[in-house]
């Protein structure tokens, strides 16, 4: 019974398609509605794969690390893929342990312990994917820094808390404004005897002209570094563990507690200049939120009007695992996800 019934669908479609004279006029209507229903399919496909495309590449950021020579570019990338799963585990450059960094792939790299061309790689955090290039440092290799500029999303502006805003900090940070890259600030070594943060600060608001203000506060310098206050959101930042990788928060230590209070009006103040909700909310004297405060440093920074200042030693592992948490947020001409800021 089953086969008589596919015979007879086989028999129908067979009339409904043949070309023979008899039935020619119903045979063309019929194959053309076919025609327009699979026109119709492909162009809906086509519409899904275009949307699928287009919802993956917004999980997609192309960030750079740029800086003066020797203030912690590659140990930071470093330490971005280690806290992301990409590497297990940390090698230093210079090749101490015969190993070497892993953006470090020439031998003459291992050798001088310097970033001599660009090289990227990726890692994943948070659903989304981090395309990472480390540039050079060294002003021969300038070159390369101007070809990575072309392509990146935001980048990493890191700067050495002993040694300052320095030559080719300028150069890379005029590159940046001349491509139109966002960018954040990093202030490396605070863990390094002379570590001064905010004398690094006030640099760059002189010589690179940056409209910033510092989103964290460091809990102890030098030697007594021991974490961080994030002013977004009021917590303390602790990283414990062989390696750095066990995240605690906490509530403000009372210590800083006046330093916290002052560089968050500092920071709401920095912001409101040059956003006008946050302004709003600041004239008229009424508490603004953490998520206020968050979205108002979003649409700055992606304005390239406000530069937030992070701070942190990659050596010791404070704050370089939150560099990733950065990076995703940073995006030209587009709305950032709203998980920024927990910590750098």
């Amino acid at each position: 019974m089953a086969r008589s019934a596919r015979s007879s669908v086989s028999r129908l479609l067979y009339t409904f398609f043949s070309s023979s004279p008899s039935h020619q006029p119903t045979s063309p209507f019929l194959y053309q509605r076919f025609q327009f229903f699979s026109a119709g399919s492909a162009a809906r496909i086509r519409e899904d794969k275009a949307a699928v495309f287009q919802e993956s590449q917004e999980k997609v950021r192309n960030i750079g690390i740029s800086a003066h020579i020797d203030s912690g570019k590659t140990t930071l990338t470093e330490r971005i893929l280690f806290y992301t799963g990409r590497i297990h585990e940390i090698h230093e450059v210079r090749g101490r342990d015969g190993v070497g960094a892993k953006m470090d792939s020439m031998d003459l790299e291992r050798e001088k312990g310097i970033t001599i061309q660009s090289a990227a790689t990726y890692c994943t955090w948070k659903d989304h994917q981090v395309n990472i290039i480390d540039t050079p440092g060294h002003v021969d290799f300038t070159i390369e820094v101007e070809r990575a500029l072309r392509v990146l999303d935001g980048a990493v502006l890191v700067l050495c808390s002993v040694g300052g805003v320095q030559s080719q900090s300028i150069t890379v940070d005029r590159q940046m404004r001349r491509y139109g890259v966002p960018r954040v600030a990093f202030i490396n070594k605070l863990d390094r005897m002379g570590a001064d943060p905010w004398k690094v600060l006030n640099q760059a608001r002189t010589k690179l002209r940056h409209h910033s203000a510092a989103v964290q506060v460091p809990i102890g310098l030098e030697e007594d570094f021991k974490g961080l206050v994030d002013l977004v959101q009021l917590k303390a930042y602790y990283f414990h563990g062989s390696n750095g990788e066990q995240f605690v928060t906490a509530e403000v230590p009372p210590a800083v507690e006046a330093l916290v209070a002052e560089k968050r009006h500092e920071l709401i103040e920095a912001v409101s200049e040059v956003d006008d909700k946050l302004a709003e909310l600041f004239l008229a004297d009424e508490p603004i939120s953490s998520s206020e405060l968050e979205e108002a440093i979003r649409r700055a920074t992606v304005a390239q009007k406000f530069v937030p200042v992070f701070m942190g030693s990659v050596v010791i592992w404070i704050s370089s695992r939150t560099s990733c948490s950065t990076g995703i947020q940073i995006r030209r001409r587009t709305i950032w996800p709203a998980d920024l800021f927990k910590v750098l």
